[in-house]
């Protein structure tokens, strides 16, 4: 059974946890993961307390083990950006198809206050997912790298 874990600014969370984390999504981002390095600065942004806008981490687990994880960060905005944007969404590989990402995604739009946004690549599975849940894709995101 999935267990559901919200770690936020005011909680007291160890550096053990933290780094399981975020070796976690390390590991199950696959092809759509980030640097150990990036991955733990979106983690320590959302944990900040008023050093940052701050934000929220889920962790699922099932009997114990990590199969889950989440990661949204607080925009500091409202109505022209959306006042939360999910960085990051993993399962465990080996436990796909089970359920686990849709009771985070759940989780994660009933923790967050305000709007969602959220990057998703055209070929990444989780797409139809998110679309049931009702995020839609209203611009192409562009970027310039410096």
């Amino acid at each position: 059974m999935l267990e559901i874990n919200i770690l936020g600014p005011s909680d007291t969370v160890g550096l053990i946890e933290i780094e399981q984390v975020r070796d976690f999504l390390f590991n199950h981002l696959d092809q759509y993961g980030d640097k150990k390095e990036d991955i733990m600065k979106a983690i320590n942004y959302a944990l900040s307390t008023g050093i940052t806008p701050g934000g929220f981490v889920l962790v699922g687990k099932d009997q114990g083990e990590i199969v889950g994880a989440v990661v949204v960060n607080k925009t500091g905005m409202d109505g022209y950006i959306p006042e939360n944007i999910l960085v990051y969404i993993a399962t465990h590989r080996e436990r796909r198809g089970k359920g686990y990402g849709k009771a985070l995604m759940q989780k994660a739009i009933n923790t967050a206050e305000g709007d969602i946004a959220l990057h998703v690549e055209p070929d990444n599975p989780a797409k139809g997912l998110y679309e049931k849940l009702g995020f839609t894709n209203k611009y192409l995101e562009m970027r310039l790298t410096k």
